[in-house]
């Protein structure tokens, strides 16, 4: 069944995002995930909006990177979508992504933060303004829309009733998925979002732009 509204997750990778596309899974939303993580950085750059855009006609939700970048260009082409921006306390998160990518550079982090800049490792106090400002503009951008944005604090932990409010969906009666804890990796469920990821990845890689 269609859904009435895309759902944009907007926060930052390492603020609880799987857990979030698990959630919205659940409740019925084909949720696009990361993609451009393979293309050279001029073609990225050139590229991941357009590319966005059309990604996300296909899907009821996004998460993930590159997404949170694109977040005036996904509201202007679609009117009346809801927009969840995931973060946690600052020391907690940059400690997460320095020990997820180290000193291993990434495209998609070079988007983000700079192409000196495409791991996090020595680069600690730039990422940290980074990942402030992005939150700081995401709320500033919704002031006036309070209806559109969902502010959720990973550090209190996610729970179904202030998304399914937001999102105007029953509360499902199943736990909140906790995607990356410990327990959760280990799940058959946890498996299988993984292995639907890397489809979904395959299938993005096929559309990707030829230039």
């Amino acid at each position: 069944m269609p859904k009435p509204h895309k759902v944009f997750c907007v926060g930052f990778q390492k603020t609880g995002t799987t857990s979030m596309e698990a959630a919205l899974e659940i409740l019925g939303y084909r949720t696009a995930s990361i993609y451009g993580r393979d293309w050279p950085l001029a073609r990225l750059r050139a590229s991941y909006v357009s590319h966005g855009l059309e990604l996300a006609r296909q899907y009821d939700a996004v998460q993930d990177m590159p997404w949170p970048l694109l977040y005036r260009e996904l509201d202007t082409a679609f009117p009346g979508s809801k927009f969840i921006l995931t973060w946690r306390d600052a020391d907690h998160w940059l400690a997460s992504i320095t020990g997820h990518f180290g000193a291993n550079p990434a495209v998609l982090q070079q988007l983000t933060y700079g192409a000196d800049a495409a791991y996090p490792v020595g680069h600690e106090a730039h990422y940290r303004e980074v990942y402030a400002r992005h939150n700081a503009e995401i709320r500033a951008y919704f002031a006036d829309r309070p209806a559109d944005l969902l502010d959720l604090d990973l550090g209190r932990g996610f729970s179904w009733e202030p998304l399914c409010a937001f999102l105007g969906e029953p509360v499902p009666a199943v736990p909140f998925p906790r995607s990356n804890s410990a327990e959760g990796r280990r799940s058959l469920g946890h498996r299988i979002r993984r292995r639907l990821k890397r489809l979904r990845a395959r299938l993005n890689a096929r559309l990707r732009p030829a230039g």
